[in-house]
């Protein structure tokens, strides 16, 4: 059985154009062959190379965020009738902003994506914060949509600080963030300076 050949980048934006809807499509429905690995990377900032190229047009990031699917730890551009690997280098998607409404233990925070995907921090889109072996410096993440976690920058993570208070967390006092009625802890108290 012959491989099919592996699509370019312009192919993968007209199917993904092609099988546009309002909100992100099915990607998690589809399962078509894998037609091989291109040459395209998501940096940790979450610039999008082609090529060794920076993808400079934000539209077609967009539409090539909107078919990514991640598989264990491999990621892909998928459509219907293809799927090809891509690297990532930290998380796929980049927290660039968020809104806060209300105060304490009702407040309700709203990230927004560079790829303009919305996520409410909550059950449904949780906080996770991993800190670097070397440096200890945390790295805080949300999860967005279909395993596809959205690093928060950095002038975001200032901001939430700025939010975080002191809660007991499975027996310890923890600094975090309340969101949508659920504390999401992000350090030992202990561990703070």
């Amino acid at each position: 059985m012959q491989t099919p050949p592996k699509p370019s980048a312009d192919t993968l934006a007209a199917a993904a154009k092609a099988a546009g809807q309002k909100g992100p499509p099915p990607v998690h429905l589809w399962n078509p062959p894998f037609c091989g690995d291109i040459d395209m990377r998501i940096a940790r900032d979450g610039t999008w190379f082609y090529l060794g190229t920076p993808i400079g047009r934000a539209p077609l990031v967009k539409l090539f965020s909107s078919i990514l699917k991640r598989e264990g730890d491999a990621y892909f551009l998928v459509t219907p009738v293809e799927k090809v690997g891509i690297t990532v280098d930290d998380a796929p998607l980049l927290a660039t902003d968020f809104e806060v409404t209300g105060q304490g233990r009702d407040q309700v925070l709203t990230f927004t994506t560079r790829t303009e995907d919305v996520a409410v921090l909550g059950p449904d889109h949780p906080l996770r914060v991993e800190r670097d072996a070397e440096t200890g410096e945390p790295g805080p993440y949300i999860l967005i949509r279909s395993n596809l976690w959205a690093l928060i920058d950095r002038k975001s993570f200032y901001r939430l600080i700025d939010l975080g208070c002191h809660e007991p967390h499975e027996g310890n006092m923890w600094f975090g963030l309340w969101s949508s009625g659920q504390f999401f802890p992000v350090i030992p108290s202990s561990e703070l300076p």
